[in-house]
């Protein structure tokens, strides 16, 4: 019976428990229930997750056990419901679904905003990497953004695993396999991904063995063909007419060459990895292809030449028409009045059109010449090579006469363009004139401006345009003064917020400090480290406000989101705080007791006030709070079992009404 099965199982039996208790004590039925877990590592029932972000989600899981050796699942639900505290609700979930050490589960209520991993005590992971796992996500569910709390809970969970990781994870998965809890799962698990991954691997080389197969065939066949048409088509419009499609089948038979040896060495003795399989096999589709391509084009130039033989007088009549509407002086005449109004290096592109259509029409001609003569010697063959000629190159004529009415059209719109560019650098000019300009650098922009206005105009007057030059030279003015306006406006704007900005980091800062100073027994490090920063960033903004607005704005902002953070670890050390004996340990002051933010209190008086380290106060041992001991672990006198078997409940219980910006809500 594989894992999922086993999950499903043990949360048919849970559920129904609860569902008889839930009977007996006359309880209403609850929304959401603790969930059974699919064979994937996202269970989402609040449907928060499109199929292609799940998809990702999974994948990124995967690499983080394959890297670790632990599984991380994740639940969304809507609401915690039943029961409704969340860490009751997670570890229901886990307990439920048979998770062991080195599993964790992730679950997150979208619509109540709270969050918690559920995990075994004597896993790879301590509580406090757990907690700093949870910390690591809280930006991206305060964003709603569900992929990127999978990812960057993933992304924390290796990094708390670090080098050793891995051999730890399978130290512990092979010590609870012996003792037949919950590690075979890790196996399982882990063979499935590696089947499936190998089943796909074989489909696609069986696919590729099939398509490579049929290309050959094809392409073989192609190349015969196309050496008997070319036989033909030498015999009826002579060499010069198949040359190219004479080079065209020395380059198919060199492909097809490449291609049968590269099957050949697939099919030798020698045995090949399914890396080197899916690259030759991909290569032979991509040789045949090219090859079939390049006889088809080939192919469609000679059906058009018997097209013009089956009745070549009619197709010299029509090239003779073509040719008698064909007007090389249109080209000369428009090319002379785009040269008396533009520069000649505006012209550059259309120069010498005029003699190449005369000297292609004229060829044109006697082409159609040579097919007449050849129709009444009786040589079609011949007659259609010469009209198609004829046709060929009065169509490369008119493509020149195009190319020269559609270079005049180009330059009028330049002009157009820069026109409208004209009008909204004078309207930047004007507006820079009006701000308020304490270091003269908007003033130097409308200045440099003008210039580059002056400059254009005097490219866009006269009898020798040049409006591409003009063209660049606003383009450049326009996006130097829109830069300059826009930091001025942005510099505007970011003083217009400061002020406001500053009170709140201010008070956020404060907040934060008053509450670590507080509750000091409980809180740790990381708490601190975010506060000090806070204010550090708070006294750079007030240094930095009165000459750079934008830089002391993002300071206060920094000093606000750090703050933040501080009262979001400080929170989370208070609630999962269970007493505390002055130096880290767990005292006999509890949280069960007093409650943890009591606790916190306690602990920091009660630590402040005895004698410190080596004081003349002694020794930290001894008497009622230190209990004969100054160990800075967690002792078992705890709530949490010492045996490893419970959940981490016990360190985070109680914690669920008193957070309100972090740890269990976000």
């Amino acid at each position: 019976m594989d894992s999922a099965r086993i999950r499903a199982r043990r949360w048919l039996v849970g559920a129904a428990l609860g569902a008889t208790w839930g009977l007996l004590s006359g309880a209403a039925a609850w929304a959401t229930s603790p969930v059974p877990l699919g064979d994937t590592y996202v269970t989402d029932t609040a449907d928060v997750l499109d199929a292609s972000d799940e998809q990702r989600a999974n994948a990124r899981l995967a690499e983080a056990f394959d890297q670790t050796g632990s599984d991380l699942y994740v639940v969304f639900v809507d609401e915690f419901t039943d029961p409704a505290d969340r860490i009751a609700w997670a570890n229901q979930t886990a307990d439920l679904n048979g998770l062991g050490e080195s599993q964790y589960l992730l679950a997150v209520s979208t619509e109540g905003r709270q969050y918690f991993i559920s995990a075994l005590d004597g896993g790879p992971l301590s509580d406090a990497q757990v907690g700093r796992i949870e910390e690591e996500i809280l930006p991206e569910l305060r964003n709603s953004d569900w992929l990127g709390a999978v990812e960057a809970a993933a992304d924390r969970l290796e990094s708390e695993h670090g080098a050793g990781g891995r051999t730890a994870a399978i130290v512990v998965g092979s010590v609870v396999g012996m003792a037949g809890i919950a590690g075979a799962s890790f196996g399982v698990v882990k063979m499935r991904r590696g089947k499936r991954a190998r089943q796909e691997a074989q489909q696609q080389l069986a696919h590729l063995e099939q398509t490579s197969g049929l290309a050959l065939v094809a392409a073989d066949d192609a190349v015969k063909t196309s050496e008997q048409e070319l036989e033909f088509a030498r015999a009826q419009f002579g060499d010069a007419a198949v040359a190219e499609f004479a080079t065209a089948l020395d380059g198919a038979r060199a492909q097809l060459m490449e291609a049968f040896s590269l099957r050949q060495q697939l099919d030798d003795e020698v045995s090949d990895t399914d890396a080197q399989r899916r690259e030759w096999l991909g290569r032979i589709i991509e040789l045949c292809g090219a090859a079939d391509a390049a006889l088809d084009a080939q192919a469609g130039a000679f059906a058009e030449l018997r097209d013009i033989e089956r009745d070549a007088p009619a197709a010299l009549e029509a090239a003779r028409e073509r040719l008698a509407t064909a007007d090389d002086g249109s080209i000369a005449a428009e090319l002379v009045r785009l040269g008396s109004t533009y520069a000649a290096d505006e012209m550059l592109a259309v120069a010498g059109h005029d003699e190449q259509a005369s000297g292609l029409l004229a060829f044109a001609r006697e082409r159609t010449a040579a097919a007449e003569r050849a129709i009444g010697a009786g040589r079609s063959g011949e007659a259609a090579v010469a009209i198609r000629e004829a046709e060929t190159a009065a169509a490369q004529a008119d493509q020149l006469r195009q190319a020269v009415a559609s270079h005049g059209e180009a330059i009028a719109a330049v002009e157009q363009r820069c026109a409208e560019l004209i009008a909204d650098l004078e309207g930047d000019v004007a507006a820079a004139r009006g701000m308020t300009d304490t270091s003269g650098g908007i003033t130097a922009a409308a200045l440099a401006t003008e210039q580059q206005l002056a400059s254009a105009r005097a490219d866009l007057d006269g009898a020798a345009r040049r409006p591409s030059r003009a063209l660049q030279t606003l383009e450049a003015a326009n996006a130097h003064i829109d830069g300059v306006l826009q930091a001025a406006r942005d510099e505007q704007r970011a003083r217009q917020l400061l002020g406001a900005r500053l009170t709140q980091a201010d008070d956020d800062v404060r907040q934060a400090e008053h509450y670590i100073a507080s509750r000091r027994g409980a809180v740790g490090a990381v708490a601190r480290t975010r506060v000090s920063e806070a204010r550090a960033a708070l006294a750079q903004a007030r240094s930095v406000q009165g000459a750079d607005a934008r830089a002391a704005l993002n300071e206060a902002q920094r000093a606000i989101r750090l703050a933040a953070e501080a009262l979001t670890s400080a929170q989370l050390d208070v609630s999962g705080y269970d007493g505390y004996d002055g130096l880290g340990g767990r005292g006999t002051v509890s949280s069960g007791d007093l409650g943890s933010d009591l606790a916190a209190v306690l602990g920091g008086i009660l630590g402040s006030g005895r004698g410190g380290y080596g004081g003349s106060g002694g020794s930290w041992g001894g008497g009622a709070w230190g209990g004969g001991s100054r160990s800075g672990s967690r002792s078992s006198g705890s709530r949490r079992s010492s045996s490893g078997g419970s959940r981490r409940s016990s360190s985070r219980s109680g914690g669920g009404s008193r957070r309100s910006s972090g740890g269990g809500r976000f």
